[in-house]
């Protein structure tokens, strides 16, 4: 199919709630994609940061291959051999300060999911969460979304909403009163422009939050498997949540999400108050124990936290020849943000950068996030990043 043909069959049956690229995509090899003219780009985005073992990762594919083979789906009311064995690895990941999980298909019903069981295990019904984050677009996550752009078209179908400043203390002290069900935050705020909050928020936030009985829950959607450095984003500090989410590099492709809590919310829980009918199916199950395993085993989080260092490194460097374009570079691991000044020229860029064999991302408006595979080879990540830089200066 060519681009046209695309258009064509897109504008007769597509919903249009999204802007495309001019690409067919058809096929995908680790860092590396290709489109229906044969044309090939280095991907510095792995599919908004879903693909972290890279695209096509034959073990991966091997996996899922097999697991097709024996069985895709059943249902809940039946153990299966691939979700308990993710049950164990999911509870790994927080060296067991999160034991119990449930299983869906997509971050958003992660969030729906943390929404209802937070007011389960406290019987309150606010939730306070940040400005700038991002939870997803189910009704259920957009009562806790930080983006206006977002929220605004929906607001006539939503609660208030109690959203505070991100890495402001004070203002969560403030807005965490013994009313609310939990503070939900990011790590790191992802879509809202890679911002990094300073050491000591999240550990001051268990803090405010144990003062009043509220649930701490931190979003690792994006920050989690491994991204940032670590397993999970949360633990370069030295504090536990109550609840935490996790979807995007689960399943390096497949659709899988979680989310996660301690034995106290756990018990909280009685029989028929959730349910999926997909949610950790085993052959969703079989991938995430793949990526979950492969990540131990080549430790990738290690990886991502050494190579996201000589990124930030790139990056800064850069920022220092070109003050006029760089406002900062932010970031830990392999979720890394070049700040621009000027809206306009950051808003111009993921074309060139297409037209020139490179998919990035701008995000919060003038921001370029970089957020690869984490086993992406390291010639392949600085060529397109030196690519990017030189359509910029």
């Amino acid at each position: 199919m060519k681009l046209e043909d695309a258009r064509n069959t897109e504008q007769k049956h597509f919903i249009p709630v999204v802007k495309r690229h001019p690409a067919v995509i058809v096929e995908g090899r680790g860092a590396r994609l290709r489109d229906a003219d044969g044309r090939e780009y280095l991907d510095l985005m792995a599919g908004w940061g879903v693909c972290c073992l890279g695209h096509s990762h034959p073990e991966l594919v091997r996996a899922i291959s097999e697991q097709a083979g024996k069985l895709m789906q059943t249902t809940n009311i039946f153990y299966s051999l691939p979700q308990l064995e993710l049950l164990e690895r999911l509870s790994d990941l927080s060296n067991g300060a999160l034991p119990h999980s449930f299983l869906v298909n997509s971050g958003t019903e992660a969030m729906d999911g943390v929404v209802k069981l937070a007011h389960r295990a406290t019987g309150r019904r606010r939730y306070v969460s940040t400005h700038n984050s991002f939870h997803g677009r189910s009704l259920g996550a957009l009562r806790l979304i930080g983006q206006a752009k977002h929220r605004e078209p929906y607001a006539a179908l939503l609660p208030e909403s109690d959203i505070v400043p991100f890495d402001d203390l004070d203002a969560a002290a403030r807005a965490v009163t013994r009313d609310v069900a939990a503070f939900v935050v990011e790590p790191i705020q992802g879509e809202g422009g890679v911002n990094v909050p300073t050491d000591g928020y999240l550990a001051g936030l268990r803090e405010i939050c144990d003062a009043s009985g509220t649930l701490l829950v931190f979003d690792e959607i994006q920050t989690g498997i491994g991204r940032c450095g670590t397993p999970l984003g949360y633990q370069h500090e030295a504090v536990q949540p109550d609840i935490a989410t996790l979807g995007k590099g689960l399943g390096g492709g497949f659709p899988v999400a979680a989310f996660l809590c301690t034995d106290a919310v756990a018990e909280t829980v009685q029989i028929g108050d959730h349910g999926t009918t997909y949610g950790g199916n085993p052959l969703a199950a079989a991938a995430a124990n793949t990526v979950l395993r492969i990540l131990a085993q080549e430790r990738l989080d290690q990886r991502a936290a050494e190579l996201g260092a000589k990124l930030q490194g790139r990056l800064r460097d850069f920022q220092t020849r070109h003050t006029d374009l760089v406002e900062t570079v932010r970031g830990r691991g392999l979720l890394q943000g070049l700040v621009l000044r000027q809206a306009d020229k950051a808003a111009e860029l993921p074309a060139r950068a297409l037209a020139d064999g490179v998919v990035v991302n701008v995000t919060a408006g003038r921001v370029v996030r970089f957020f690869p595979a984490l086993n992406i080879p390291e010639d392949d990540l600085f060529e397109g990043v030196d690519r990017v830089l030189a359509l910029l200066g």
